[in-house]
Parts: C-alpha cells; structure tokens; sequence
C-alpha cells in the first residue's frame, strides 16, 4: 500500500526530478518554464473567438446530446420527464479558476500519469500480413504471381485491455456546503487529465433536478469522447451547486453512453454528497430501487459502478451502490490523487 505522502497532493521527489510531459492538448496553457521550486509556472490562455461554423458544430452536437438522452429514459420511470442537455460555456473567469485549482494537481496526476503510461505501451510487432497492395516492406517473392500485390503490411499490435472513464458529478445545492464543491472540482480536473495524458477517453456530465417546471431535469456535458475539446477544461468550472438531483435518470443517461463504448473495460464513478430526491416522489425508497435497477442494468451490460461519497449520507450511498462499489472519500484534500490512483488501476 502506497504511504501518505504518495496520496497526499504533494509533489513528490520522482516527479522533480521527471522530464514527463503531457499531451500536446493538455499542456496548451502550461509553459515549460519553472519557478524556483521547480513547479510548473501557469500562464493565462486566451482562446479565439468561436467560429460561427464552430458555434453551429457545437449546436448540433448539444442537439444530438439531447435526443441520444431522452431515447435512453423512453422506457423507464424518468420517460415523462423534461430534460435538457447543456453545453457549458466558459469565459476568462472560468480559465482563472481553472488554473489557479489545477495548479497543485499538475505535479501529482503526471507523476502517476509517468509510472502508468509504461504499462498502456504496447510490444513492437515483428508480424506482417503478406501479399497486400501496399505497405511498408517489399516482397519480391510476390512478383510471380502478377497479382500486384507486392508488399507487406506489419500487423497492428495486439490491444492492451482499453478504457473508457464515465465520471458524473452531483449537482445538487447541498454540494456547495462545506467545501465539497471545490473538491469535486479538484477532483475532476484530475481526472480529465490524467485521462488526456494517458490517451482514455473521458466523459465528464454534471446533474440537477427541478431548476424549472419546464426544466425537471438537467444535464451538463462537460466533457465528451464524440467531441474532445481542449477547452473543456475550462468547462468543468462551471459545475455549482444548483438543485435537487435524480440520480437514477444521470446514472442511466451516463451508463448507455457507456455501454455503447468499444472500449473493453467501462468505468462510471458518481461523486455525490447526499440520497437521491426531486419532485415529485422521487425519493426514499422508490428512488433507491430506481439507482439499484438501474445499476443491475448496466452491469449486465458490461459498467462497473463506483461511488465516491462526499457528504453527510455516506452509509445510504454504501447501501445503494453495495460496499464492493463504494468509496469512503474523508479528506477531501486527499480525494483528487485517491480518484486517480483507482482508475489507473483499471488500466
């Protein structure tokens, strides 16, 4: 078992002395300089102006966001539901918050990042498929046989165990009491680049119920793998505390998403505060047997669940989701390396 210092978001002395560096794309607003401590100096980034051809891309896609979640709840007890799926937006305020919460984050997700990427390299091939029309080795063997298909092609490696990571975060208005908000938000920026450095496809959607009589239920997709954006970084800032929550309705909508996933192993972690409860009734009992179904449904189809508890109801949520499934999250500053250390474990 790892010691404390490994847990706490400390840079630790591997990662001064670590060359690593991130992707491209999650290192846009990061220089190569360094203070004096060695720690990453943090400049502001000031994307264009959307494009309105971008502006259209990005309507279209909220568009099929929305009809792809309310096809999934058509034949479940959340069918009569308003829903609406969002696409944050972001502004200069949101790239400040983000840079000044992920800048102690940084040194401790690439030095996990550093000791994991080893294990996602994949053996060089020494096969090749004969007898191709083009590739990358000659066959002079193949000329007699006038076919015109004269070379090589070597084979793709054989496929590590691949991953794909579903994080949904409890919206609701108890979410911005006793800094659980700002952990939540630590804690996906954590794991959004730990996945972007590590090449895993991440789907990041917050949730709230009953903002409105015409709005019971509200999405947020922060972050999605049909449409990666080096600014959705900046969207993560806008996840608040809001509403009521339907948690069965996000952890269905997050969960078909998922199951449709090529990817081998499929990982779908809510950070929640507190029990499920919108209007009308959904609460108690009756909610709970909702989560659990629906769990049980997804599982079948190949989701593992996991429940990082944040608040006060940590004893419900373990019931709700089983033990097996649940993470007792008591220190908060501890919770971003913690998340990210268990999804590297799926990898």
């Amino acid at each position: 078992m790892e010691d404390e210092k490994a847990v706490a978001l400390k840079k630790s002395a591997d990662s001064e002395k670590s060359s690593f560096r991130g992707s491209d794309e999650s290192t846009d607003m990061r220089s190569t300089d360094t203070g004096e401590t060695g720690t990453p100096q943090y400049h502001q980034a000031n994307p264009k102006p959307m494009s309105e051809n971008a502006k259209q891309k990005e309507r279209d896609f909220r568009k099929k966001l929305n009809q792809a979640a309310r096809k999934t709840v058509s034949d479940s007890i959340h069918e009569k539901v308003k829903l609406i799926v969002h696409r944050p937006d972001y502004d200069q305020e949101a790239q400040t918050e983000y840079v000044a919460l992920s800048k102690e984050l940084m040194p401790i997700v690439q030095e996990i990042a550093r000791k994991t990427l080893p294990l996602l390299e994949h053996e060089t091939s020494s096969d090749f498929e004969r007898n191709r029309y083009y590739g990358s080795k000659f066959q002079a063997d193949g000329i007699a046989y006038r076919d015109f298909r004269y070379f090589a092609k070597k084979r793709p490696p054989s496929e590590s165990p691949s991953l794909v990571v579903g994080l949904r975060v409890d919206e609701s208005a108890s979410m911005s009491a006793f800094g659980r908000l700002e952990a939540a938000k630590r804690a996906v920026i954590a794991v959004y680049e730990f996945c972007k450095i590590c090449n895993i496809p991440i789907l990041i959607y917050g949730d709230t119920a009953d903002v409105s009589k015409m709005e019971q239920m509200s999405i947020f997709a922060y972050a999605d793998f049909d449409k990666p954006d080096a600014n959705d970084r900046f969207r993560l800032m806008r996840i608040r505390g809001r509403s009521n929550n339907r948690d069965g309705m996000a952890l269905r909508i997050m969960g078909e998403r998922l199951a449709v996933s090529p990817r081998q192993t499929k990982l779908l972690i809510s950070i929640s505060d507190g029990q499920p409860k919108a209007m009308d009734d959904y609460t108690g009992d009756y909610a709970i047997a909702d989560m659990q179904q629906t769990i049980e449904e997804y599982e079948r189809k190949g989701i593992a669940f996991l429940a990082a508890a944040i608040g006060q109801d940590k004893e419900v949520i373990s019931d709700i989701y089983g033990h097996e499934r649940f993470l007792d999250i008591t220190n908060l500053r501890e919770f971003p390396a913690k998340l990210v250390r268990i999804i590297a474990r799926y990898l």
